[in-house]
């Protein structure tokens, strides 16, 4: 069973702060409490509190401060509140039994109404050398404030959802910066983790096409690769896996297909 190397989303956060060219594309994230949660929502207005250990998007909730009011949005449901103790305490069942991150929220940009970001698969090749073997858009569920699969999120090829907004010959720049963006993770990365074979790096564009580095996750889900109109990537992804010692489960249960 593959193993996650860097526990958790501050570990890595810290780790790419390092790298100049990384710093400037992550969002501030935090230890949440009480008093930063509500320092980054005078701050920006909206965030989001993700559990430091957690992965698939199980756990993420949106929080926003409006003129007269708070909200969050938790799974489907949406929650608004007068005041900000009266939501801290409504949040408090979420987040009570692990340790939780605020990230400064990201204006990404939208198809359909929802929100989409892209999925980058870097992986050590026979050479053991890194290669991007692999990128995908994934477009919210209609009801959900997060984009993974595993949430029920539409799979795209990148350039059906970026294409409309970025235009046809700006398109392939910005899928070449993301690649660039994996690349220098994953030499970061590696430094301090030499074991690392495989990363998978959540990556958005906000309005004015700025890419952001969400997540980075060092056990990635090939399974949204089997739902592009030509996952042609799969093969070399599943070998580059296998020469390392990976085997993925292929099955889909819960992402959708465009």
């Amino acid at each position: 069973m593959a193993r996650r190397l860097i526990k958790g989303k501050m570990h890595a956060h810290a780790l790419m702060q390092s790298h100049p060219g990384l710093a400037k594309r992550l969002p501030t994230l935090r230890w949440m409490n009480r008093s930063t949660l509500v320092s980054m929502l005078n701050q920006y207005g909206m965030v989001y509190i993700k559990p430091n250990l957690g992965s698939q998007g199980n756990g993420v909730i949106r929080v926003e401060k409006h003129p007269q009011h708070y909200k969050f949005h938790a799974g489907t449901a949406v929650s608004e509140f007068r005041s900000y103790d009266a939501m801290y305490a409504a949040l408090a069942p979420h987040t009570r039994r692990k340790p939780y991150v605020v990230q400064k929220g990201i204006h990404v940009l939208r198809h359909k109404g929802r929100p989409f970001d892209f999925r980058v698969m870097i992986q050590r090749n026979p050479k053991r050398d890194w290669e991007c073997t692999g990128i995908f858009g994934r477009l919210a569920h209609p009801g959900k404030a997060v984009t993974n699969g595993s949430q029920g999120g539409t799979i795209y090829e990148p350039s059906a959802l970026l294409a409309p907004r970025a235009g046809t010959s700006r398109t392939p720049y910005l899928l070449r910066i993301m690649n660039r963006l994996a690349y220098k993770t994953a030499a970061t990365l590696s430094s301090k983790y030499p074991q690392l074979n495989e990363l998978g790096l959540d990556i958005c564009l906000d309005r004015k096409l700025n890419p952001w580095i969400l997540e980075v996750n060092t056990i990635p889900d090939p399974k949204p690769f089997t739902l592009l109109p030509n996952p042609r990537m799969l093969p070399r992804i599943i070998a580059y896996g296998r020469a390392y010692g990976r085997r993925y489960n292929l099955k889909v249960t819960k992402a959708r297909k465009a």
